[in-house]
């Protein structure tokens, strides 16, 4: 930051009492925001505007809109019914509506007695006998007075620091830089930004903050809007430098090279009733080359569903065994944990390689042995659950760490493995596997640490599967085909998505249902599993189920993925409008793995709602993951997909991986040159927009 002359009586940047109101404990709920100086105001950006520059007549609003009215209080009252609450009638002649209050004090019931003139922004909404509106922003005006001329911005917040406040402190902000320019330092230098970006930073900040009278909601969303595009840019660039600056420590770090000699691998390939797909060759050999270097791999494999990721990730370990280590294999959940370690004991048990199985639901003397056997090198193979991140599970050598679908877990039970590796003084190589394909755009910068392979071929003889959306009102049609099925030799899922009865989803609890199809089907041996089942139970279960002994499995989205049974050839998804794109086909994907022709049936409840309905036409339409992938980012958004609330990594504030996409090319071409470069002004973008966030990611 550029010094000030000493003569300078302004307070240093980091003093925002400077700020009028601000004392030590409002500062303190600024800092919750990660504020800590007066231009961190200016970077605690909008997350919408909202259009406040006319009243509405509260006789024309309806339920649903959002909207500034303007009226006299007729009639104010404490009320005490569920829960106390202070209901404020107001009138403007064209109608009338209700105030609701569920926190308030004395001095505010004083001041919204009959009489009182009141301008309020809120939400109507349908209450007993008017329109409501609920703890809506409010003010006392005279009537006529002036109203916005601007958008007004709504900014994230904390708790006991509303929008008035906030936007009285940003608008503070920006006068006092106004003042004191050297405050705000342009930290890109101009050769790396684009030229059609090329704009003052404070202006562009100012442009989101206080927006022209002359400019539209939407317009400030639009893809081409100079302001937001030249900030969006920064931020991208701020996000991929954090990305690529931890890739380079964890590059620094050292690992056993795991060369081995080759006789595990060739007796596992020789072992095997098929033949790798060429994707799979070309991404074993990837992997091969990371681990043969004393340089930890960090590498993630996409591949989708029935890919043969699994295969690779076998390929891997036995090299690390071949070369003396010891292998972690962590999955999400209990039953994919469970078949990992089922597929890992039946390939490599033969090859006289010890695989160890941990998991929280392990019995204490089993559990004794296991930890025992570990830390002396006696298990050469871990697969678990989060257990294995357990203080008291010791590896006498990891040197090979294997997590199935990553953005399942939170950063710190990775940090936690990865320092597992840390005790011989090296850390283990890393192979990352996800069947939930990341788009393209979206890979470049939420995984910009990582080298990227892509399983882009299904074994031969895949069919696609037929998918086709029905509705509960032919449920006795979709019994009748399951009957049908099994009569001709193959296999049944019937997938509901909760166990017990919900009355808020509506869902038919998955017992139940086992219970109507056994009693609706009686010659046909139905199977029930589910997430609250011992794991011998449900391994029980699924074995009968792979025999054939188990004709129909009814289940919970526990099947979502790891569950491999080619006989199985349709798969009945009951109440479909609830789950998202990915699960949809995750949970698809467990049929169509034999040569049988394979067929999907979305039951859903009518009527949909337009996401809903979307995404079951999206599923009829394809079989392909990634264009899967691609429309399940424009529905829910890249936070969603890739599960940043569970691996810490910051949310954007301004940028959008969709909106945005064409920025992500010359963020990348951009990034490693201004780390190289300007170490210090790529260490300051990343502290002004990802802060302590960037100590988190993909560590």
């Amino acid at each position: 930051m550029a010094q000030r002359e000493s003569a300078d009586p302004v307070p240093t940047e980091s003093d925002l009492t400077y700020l009028k109101g601000v004392g030590p404990r409002l500062a303190e709920k600024l800092e919750r925001l990660g504020i800590f100086r007066i231009q961190d105001l200016l970077f605690h950006l909008p997350l919408r505007w909202e259009d406040r520059t006319r009243v509405i007549p509260i006789g024309q609003l309806r339920h649903g809109d959002r909207a500034v009215i303007e009226g006299r209080v007729q009639h104010a009252e404490t009320v005490y019914r569920r829960r106390r609450s202070l209901l404020v009638s107001i009138s403007d002649g064209s109608g009338a509506l209700v105030l609701r209050f569920f926190h308030f004090s004395r001095a505010q019931v004083e001041r919204l007695k009959r009489g009182a003139h009141l301008r309020c922004f809120g939400e109507a909404r349908r209450g007993r006998n008017s329109l409501e509106m609920v703890h809506p922003e409010y003010r006392q005006v005279e009537p006529g007075s002036p109203v916005e001329e601007a958008l007004t911005p709504i900014y994230p917040t904390t708790e006991g620091l509303n929008q008035n406040r906030l936007r009285d402190l940003i608008t503070q902000a920006l006068a006092y830089i106004r003042k004191h320019p050297e405050q705000l330092q342009d930290l890109l230098p101009a050769d790396y930004l684009p030229k059609a970006l090329a704009m003052d930073l404070y202006q562009a900040l100012e442009a989101l903050h206080r927006p022209s009278p002359d400019v539209s909601v939407t317009r400030l969303l639009e893809e081409d809007y100079p302001p937001r595009r030249r900030l969006a840019f920064e931020e991208l660039l701020a996000h991929r430098l954090s990305l690529r600056l931890a890739r380079a420590h964890f590059r620094d770090d050292k690992a056993r090279a795991l060369k081995g000699d080759g006789h595990l691998v060739k007796a596992f390939l020789a072992g095997l009733d098929f033949r790798l797909t060429g994707a799979q060759e070309r991404v074993t050999r990837e992997v091969f080359q990371d681990i043969e270097s004393t340089a930890p791999m960090l590498r993630l494999v996409q591949g989708d569903v029935g890919s043969g990721k699994t295969v690779v990730a076998v390929l891997a370990a036995l090299r690390a065994v071949e070369s003396g280590g010891q292998v972690a294999v962590m999955a999400p959940t209990e039953i994919l944990a469970e078949q990992h370690f089922q597929n890992f004991r039946e390939w490599l048990a033969p090859l006289g390689v010890r695989v160890g199985w941990f998991s929280g639901k392990q019995a204490a003397a089993e559990k004794r042995w296991s930890l025992k056997a570990l830390a002396h090198g006696e298990l050469q193979v871990a697969v678990g659950t989060h257990a294995l991140f357990q203080d008291q599970v010791r590896f006498k050598d990891l040197a090979l760490a294997v997590v199935d679908e990553q953005h399942r877990f939170g950063v710190h039970q990775r940090l936690a493995l990865r320092e597992k590796g840390s005790e011989n003084g090296h850390r283990p190589h890393q192979l990352i596997m996800t069947a939930t394909p990341i788009p393209r755009t979206l890979a470049m910068t939420a995984y910009a640490d990582l080298d990227v392979s892509l399983i882009d071929e299904l074994p031969p003889g895949r069919t696609p599967v037929k998918t086709v959306a029905l509705p509960e009102s032919r449920r006795s049609d979709v019994v009748a085909r399951v009957a049908e099925a099994c009569a001709d030799g193959r296999q049944v899922y019937w997938v509901c998505p909760l166990v017990e009865e919900s009355e808020v989803l509506q869902c038919q609890a998955a017992e139940e249902s086992a219970e109507q199809l056994a009693e609706a089907l009686p010659d046909i041996r139905v199977g029930l599993i589910h997430g609250r089942m011992k794991a011998a139970d449900k391994e029980s279960v699924m074995a009968a189920f792979k025999s054939g002994e188990i004709q129909l499995l009814v289940a919970t989205t526990v099947i979502e993925v790891g569950v491999d049974v080619p006989n199985a050839s349709l798969m009945i998804l009951e109440n479909a409008e609830h789950l998202g794109l990915s699960q949809l086909h995750q949970l698809r994907g467990r049929v169509g793995r034999g040569r049988e022709a394979s067929s999907c049936v979305l039951l859903y409840r009518a009527p949909l709602n337009e996401v809903a309905r979307a995404r079951l036409e999206i599923m009829r339409e394809t079989n392909d993951g990634f264009q899967i992938a691609r429309r399940d980012l424009e529905l829910r958004g890249p936070g969603e997909v890739l599960g940043t609330r569970q691996t810490g990594a910051a949310e954007l504030r301004i940028a959008d991986l969709m909106r945005d996409n064409d920025l992500l090319g010359p963020v990348a071409q951009a990034a490693d040159p201004l780390l190289a470069r300007e170490p210090e002004l790529a260490r300051a973008l990343m502290q002004r927009w990802v802060g302590e966030a960037s100590q988190y990611v993909s560590v």
